[in-house]
Parts: structure tokens; sequence; C-alpha cells
């Protein structure tokens, strides 16, 4: 066992979960309004797509990094839609008071909805592409047993991130008021909507570029 490469592992996946981004927006605002666990789920949820990009970029499987990077703009058209759907139903969402024994979304739901919306983004296995060289990898001069001790440290890592931070988000739920709730609700709303467009409008300038190149 190379305890390094699961150190590694461990040190860039919390680096890729701990910016906050929309998704991470998304993580919290389950905590808050939902409980804590419903927002662990759903960060494990984008653990586990980054894990699976993760796997991709550390082996070099250049079939599959190739046919997601050439189906990158569609990817990110399709991601952009759905950050812009789920940023409105998050801006329009009502918080639940403290004790409302209304019914929350399931488990399942709040994990594999995140796993798609995650992989739908591309620009994870550019940044690990990207990454891994810095560290001493080799793209395509790995091996199976090494992917596994570093995507296993990767993904500890990343769960790690999102047990911590919705953890401690969920337990002070109770501290902050339904007013400041509504308040989080609009502005991580509107910032993924804002996110959502900006993927959107970049992509169509990108392929009016292309076209205009032709």
């Amino acid at each position: 066992m190379d305890a390094s490469l699961i150190v590694q592992g461990i040190v860039i996946g919390v680096i890729l979960s701990a910016p906050v981004g929309p998704l991470s927006l998304m993580c919290i605002q389950r905590s808050i309004n939902d409980g804590r666990l419903h927002g662990i789920l759903s960060g494990i949820g984008v653990a586990t797509a980054d894990a699976v990009y993760a796997t991709v970029a550390f082996l070099g499987l250049t079939a599959i990094s190739g046919f997601i990077l050439s189906w990158q703009d569609f990817f990110r058209f399709l991601a952009g839609l759905v950050l812009i759907v789920v940023g409105i139903k998050i801006f329009l969402t009502r918080p639940r008071a403290e004790g409302d024994r209304s019914p929350h979304e399931s488990y399942a739901k709040d994990y594999l909805s995140m796993v798609a919306i995650a992989i739908a983004n591309p620009l994870t296995i550019i940044f690990l592409m990207v990454t891994l060289p810095g560290f001493g990898f080799v793209i395509g001069g790995t091996t199976l047993f090494a992917a596994v001790e570093f995507v296993g440290g990767f993904l500890a890592g990343s769960v790690a991130w999102w047990i911590i931070m919705c953890g401690i988000i969920g337990s002070v739920r109770s501290l902050i008021s339904t007013g400041s709730l509504v308040l989080i609700n609009r502005a991580s709303g509107l910032f993924i909507i804002c996110v959502g467009a900006v993927m959107l409008i970049s992509i169509l300038f990108a392929l009016a570029g292309k076209a205009g190149g032709i």
C-alpha cells in the first residue's frame, strides 16, 4: 500500500470540494431547509461524481475522457439549464419552520440528483487532468491498484469535507431566523441562476465564434 497516494487523494478531494460554488450552495441550502443529513447525502452525491472523473483522469482512459471533452459544450449546456431550474426552485422555496413535519425530499433523491448534476460538469475532469501531473502522476501510466488507493483517498477527503461542512451548518439551523432563511434561499437561488445563465451564454458565444470561423 502506498500511503502517499491515499494522502494525495485526500488533499485533492478536499481542494476540489472546498470552493463555494453552485453545487456547494445547493448542499448548504438543503442542510438548512431539510436537515444536515439531506445536505450530507447531497454532498456525497457530488463526491461520487467527482470520484468517477478522478478515476478516469488517474487511469488516463483516453477514449472516455476524449468523449467527455468532445461533448463538453453539450454537457455544460445541460448543466446550465439544470442549474437555472434548480436556482429558480430554491429562490421560490419557502423555508420550513423548526419542527415542521411536512415531508422532505427522499435521501435517495438528494443523492442521485446531485450525482446527475455534478456528472454533467466536465470542468471537473479538466481540473483533475491539469492537477494530477502536478502531483507527479503520469496520465496513462498508472495501475488499477494505485487508482483504487488514490480514488479511495480522494473520495474519503471529499466525503469528510461534506460531512463536516453540512454537519456544522445543519447544527446551527435552529439559530437562524425564518427571515434569514428566506434571504439565504433568495441569495443562493439567484447565484445559482446566474451561474447557469453564464454557462449558457458562454457556450452560445463559443458556438457563435466557431460558426463565424467556418
